[in-house]
């Protein structure tokens, strides 16, 4: 079930989802969503009703005061928002979650069905896997869809994952054969540091989300985050030489494997977010 907070029938929407558990390594992806929430100052929509999707011995409820001092317990569940100072041209929905224990057909033909209530039209998914990268290189994002066109329009690949998935990759398929435009980007957070934040991570989810939107979304203080993040496992891996030389061996496979044309490809698309990013500021 649905709760209703607040009563909107968007237009033409762009729907942003993130989820906890399985899909967010070191918790980029809802670390981002979350970000956006700030950014964009999101207000409530709906919550998804969690008793029937979750397992409250694993995903335990809290217990706190209200406003007027009294004892509440709040229920962790998946949430919608929307985004009252997002881009000016392009409704966003924004949901912040966490991957269901149970019902996942249900839940996903739930959550779709509100968003199209809405007038959703393109619903886009974050998520963050573990992978053998170096933490001093550029993350890697990997951006792909179902959908033949949608990928070419977008330069993205087209899935061809087969094997273990979470709530992300369900969702993803429930979303494309409902007709929604559906993509989805990942960022690769290195392994050996897999531990949240991941301020790195989300500097590239966020700057993907702002090459398909053709916005500039104010980062605040994330990039001076990552780059003292950067610095800190600079530090730990100086420390043990085992560690110092795997992370060389990861830079030299990188380095190796990143040919001049994408890497030209890349630093032009991060000038051009640059200058819009200026004038939007001023």
């Amino acid at each position: 079930m649905i709760n209703i907070e607040t009563e909107k029938r968007l237009q033409d929407a762009i729907v942003i989802a993130a989820f906890e558990g399985w899909n967010d390594a070191g918790e980029a992806a809802t670390d981002s969503v979350s970000h956006l929430l700030v950014s964009w100052r999101a207000t409530l929509l709906a919550t998804i009703d969690p008793e029937d999707y979750y397992d409250f011995q694993v995903n335990r409820p809290h217990v706190g005061f209200d406003s007027e001092g009294e004892r509440e317990i709040s229920w962790r569940t998946t949430s919608f928002w929307h985004c009252e100072d997002g881009p000016p041209d392009r409704d966003v929905v924004l949901i912040t979650g966490i991957e269901p224990n149970l019902h996942w057909r249900a839940f996903c033909a739930e959550l779709l069905d509100y968003v199209a209530g809405l007038g959703a039209a393109t619903f886009v998914t974050l998520g963050a896997l573990l992978a053998d990268v170096p933490h001093t290189r550029p993350v890697p994002v990997t951006g792909v869809s179902s959908d033949t066109r949608l990928a070419e329009r977008n330069g993205l690949e087209q899935s061809r994952y087969t094997g273990p998935t979470g709530i992300v990759g369900v969702i993803q398929e429930a979303s494309h054969r409902r007709g929604l435009d559906t993509l989805s980007y990942w960022a690769a957070v290195p392994h050996y540091v897999a531990h949240p934040p991941a301020p790195k991570a989300m500097l590239a989810l966020l700057g993907q989300v702002e090459e398909l939107l053709g916005t500039s979304i104010d980062l605040r203080g994330l990039p001076e985050e990552a780059k003292a993040w950067e610095r800190g496992v600079d530090e730990l891996a100086s420390d043990d030489s085992d560690v110092a030389d795997y992370v060389r061996s990861l830079e030299e496979e990188r380095d190796a494997a990143d040919l001049p044309q994408a890497s030209g490809d890349a630093i032009a698309r991060e000038f051009e977010r640059y200058l819009k990013r200026r004038t939007d500021d001023n």
